[in-house]
Parts: C-alpha cells; sequence; structure tokens
C-alpha cells in the first residue's frame, strides 16, 4: 500500500543494493523513491497495520470453544463470544483485517 512507503527519510531501512531500479526494488516488495540524496532509494515499507475484528455474519463464524462455553472461558481463551444465534458457534475466532 501507498501509506506503507511514508517513511521520514531518515528512518529508511535498505531493502535492496547499489543501483537497484525502481521496478526490481518494487518487485521484492520494497519502496522507491529517489528524491532524496544520501538516504537508501530503496528501502523497507512500514509494516501494515492490523486490527482483530470479531466476524458480524455469524455463518462466517469459526469455533473456537465447546457446546456449553461460558463467554469468559471464551474471552480468556481470546476469542470472541455472541450467544446468538442458535445453530452457529457463540465462542469464535477473530479475523485479522488491515487498517
Amino acid at each position: 500500500a501507498k501509506c506503507q512507503c511514508k517513511v521520514v527519510p531518515r528512518e529508511r531501512t535498505n531493502c535492496g543494493y547499489p543501483g537497484i531500479s525502481a521496478a526490481e526494488c518494487k518487485k521484492i516488495g520494497c519502496c522507491f523513491n529517489a528524491s532524496i540524496p544520501s538516504v537508501p532509494w530503496c528501502y523497507n515499507p512500514k509494516p501494515k497495520k492490523v486490527k482483530k475484528i470479531c466476524p458480524n455474519d455469524p455463518y462466517n463464524r469459526i469455533n473456537c470453544g465447546h457446546p456449553g462455553i461460558k463467554p469468559r472461558e471464551c474471552t480468556r481463551k481470546g476469542c470472541c463470544f455472541r450467544a446468538h444465534p442458535a445453530g452457529v458457534p457463540w465462542c469464535f475466532y477473530h479475523r485479522v483485517v488491515e487498517e
């Protein structure tokens, strides 16, 4: 993502080799910006920002517990708990999404 390449020039960490082309740099998953001398032009992107969410669609839940699991036991396992609707897992895993 473009926002991952917005790295302060002095904080860039080298990701290529001297003379690497913009195309080759991008092909290996790095950012390229040759507008500032004396800093790496091919550099590592910022890590993706992700967050855990409890999925809204009850039919996409992936079971994280067992029948009769208590809410506290479920959340201690690091999972989501919603006691509805019937016929789907009430204790289920988070989904990781990019911010």
